[in-house]
């Protein structure tokens, strides 16, 4: 099963991946919306409680940009975290295209 079609990367039944990207900074600000796009830099789970979200750090074209990747369930997103961490500097749509049904 690929990681983008995994049935728990989605949040009260709506699909995750890809995220929304929003731009953080760079030389040009574009609204890519949710595309497979850019090279994965960070990824960082969230410090609320429960931790059902995790953000993606990507560069594009010259710009930074930030998507959010809501789950229902907590557990997986630790693993989705300790996954992705990873593939830094690897395509976002290489990582979404991860066979991971031996990995989770």
């Amino acid at each position: 099963m690929l990681l983008k079609d995994h049935p728990l990367m989605s949040y009260h039944g709506i699909p995750s991946w890809p995220p929304v990207w929003t731009f953080v900074r760079g030389v040009e600000k574009k609204h890519p919306r949710r595309e497979e796009i850019g090279i994965l830099k960070e990824v960082t789970i969230s410090n609320i409680q429960p931790a059902d979200r995790c953000f993606l750090h990507i560069e594009h074209e010259g710009s930074t940009y930030i998507g959010c990747l809501l789950v229902d369930d907590p557990v997986f997103c630790s693993q989705i975290v300790t996954l992705l961490r990873g593939y830094l500097n690897r395509p976002v749509a290489e990582i979404g295209s991860l066979n991971i049904s031996s990995l989770l």
